[in-house]
């Protein structure tokens, strides 16, 4: 008797569980009740409160609320400002940036051969518009394990980028120069000069104030 009496228990208990984490609907469906905010992980979630059948999947999306806020996207500076209105920049700023092809490759190239560059059918990259578009859309950079770290540098592509490269031009030079780089030589370069001293080797690496 004492025995099956711990095992009603236990079966009680087991029986409460499974009743806080789920409900029928009147068609026999099981539903999860809410626990996608509740800070721990149940309900069949895979992670705490993401993933299983009643919360958005672990690892895809970004809670940009509290305390930090996305302001600008860095990796490709003024690629934001040349395809897009005020308007979009504050929607790209704030995209995490293995969703922005899916939401912005498509704009990026027909801005790109509707009202930057109509002529663009390839460039130094040998990238086609549909492939240079992907590249464009999504913010990110790569950084190669050996070699030259470099944004663009004529033989270095894309292995990284240092605090001298001149994202800009490289940028304009990918949209306007064409398969050999020669192409609309007046569009290639925001004539900004380099950096007039240079960058310190240790954090934050800042450089010499200018002085007249």
């Amino acid at each position: 008797m004492k025995n099956n009496r711990y095992k009603f228990l236990f079966a009680a208990v087991l029986i409460s569980v499974f009743l806080v984490q789920c409900d029928d609907d009147e068609n026999g469906n099981v539903i999860f009740q809410e626990t996608c905010s509740d800070g721990i992980q149940n309900a069949q979630e895979e992670g705490i409160d993401c993933g299983g059948p009643a919360c958005e999947p672990c690892g895809e999306f970004l809670d940009l609320s509290g305390i930090f806020v996305q302001e600008d996207q860095a990796g490709r500076p003024e690629i934001n400002s040349i395809f897009g209105s005020d308007g979009f920049r504050d929607d790209f700023n704030t995209t995490v940036p293995s969703q922005m092809g899916f939401f912005y490759k498509d704009r990026f190239q027909s801005k790109l051969l509707m009202d930057i560059n109509p002529d663009y059918t390839t460039n130094v990259l040998a990238y086609n518009p549909e492939e240079f578009a992907t590249f464009l859309s999504t913010d990110v950079l790569w950084l190669a394990e050996t070699g030259e770290t470099s944004y663009y540098d004529g033989t270095n592509i894309l292995t990284g980028r240092s605090l001298e490269d001149d994202v800009v031009d490289a940028t304009l030079l990918f949209i306007f120069g064409g398969a050999d780089g020669t192409e609309n030589p007046e569009f290639t370069s925001d004539n900004v000069p380099a950096n007039d001293k240079p960058f310190s080797p240790s954090f934050p690496y800042l450089a010499e104030p200018f002085q007249e």
